[in-house]
């Protein structure tokens, strides 16, 4: 399953992954993975949640980005959850290719018993109806 977390900028979007990463790895009994571009949330996270940092990868498309994803799912069978932020300052990911991403991913067997969030800078009302089901919003409090 993959969820899009959205929001405007300073909503909260790194901190509610952050937050969901954390108690995530407290409750869960796989691994977690939380992918951003810079080191940043190093000790915001759980010591247990693996930090990957996506800029070391030279991801510029969707295409790189579906294969990093598709990667990390196969090297660790017992990853349970995947949570990526910010990844839009590395790759501009526009509505078209996050259906672009959702449709793949959805067709990798691994991924139908885990969980990848994605934040990326757009409101519920920006999303087209097939990606609304797949959205969650994030807002300012």
């Amino acid at each position: 399953m993959i969820k899009y977390i959205l929001g405007a900028k300073g909503a909260g979007k790194t901190r509610w992954l952050i937050d969901n990463a954390n108690e995530d790895m407290k409750n869960g009994n796989g691994n977690i993975a939380f992918v951003e571009v810079d080191d940043d949330h190093i000790f915001s996270l759980d010591y247990n949640v693996r930090l990957i940092n996506a800029d070391n990868f030279r991801l510029n498309d969707k295409e790189s980005f579906y294969g990093f994803i598709c990667g990390l799912l196969a090297m660790d069978y017992d990853l349970e959850k995947i949570y990526i932020d910010g990844i839009y300052k590395v790759i501009h990911l526009r509505i078209e290719d996050l259906e672009f991403l959702k449709n793949k991913l959805e067709k990798v067997e691994d991924l139908k018993d885990k969980e990848i969030y994605i934040n990326v800078d757009y409101l519920l009302e920006d999303m087209p109806e097939s990606l609304k089901d797949s959205s969650y919003e994030v807002t300012a409090e």
